[in-house]
């Protein structure tokens, strides 16, 4: 069992990742006809409002990638956060043992 323990793990990670994505049904056209996206942000919102205000106004920059869906999209940013928040974990683990190490070392030179 101890073999095979993390292809299994990995296997339920892809599932729980995987599943969710495959269930959900793409609604209907909206009223003005075009097509409803499921996964919009406050980005897309943004876009809009400052389409609205001002319809004149140009990007500054262009993307380097551009995703084929909104999902993709969004799963792109999630693996950036999660990324992200494992560094910063790491990395507040490590200097926090670092720490602990540094104050054990102290008190022991001191006797």
């Amino acid at each position: 069992m101890k073999r095979y323990q993390n292809h299994i793990l990995l296997f339920f990670v892809v599932a729980l990742v995987a599943v969710p994505l495959m269930l959900i049904h793409k609604p209907a056209t909206g009223p003005d006809g075009k097509e409803v996206e499921i996964f919009t942000g406050s980005d897309d919102q943004a876009r809009n409002a400052v389409g609205t205000i001002d319809p004149s106004y140009k990007p500054w920059a262009k993307s380097l990638i551009v995703p084929p869906s909104g999902e993709i999209e969004s799963l792109l940013f999630a693996l950036q956060a999660s990324l992200g928040a494992g560094f910063i974990g790491y990395w507040y683990g490590s200097a926090s043992t670092r720490a602990k190490m540094r104050k054990e070392l102290s008190k022991h030179v001191q006797c």
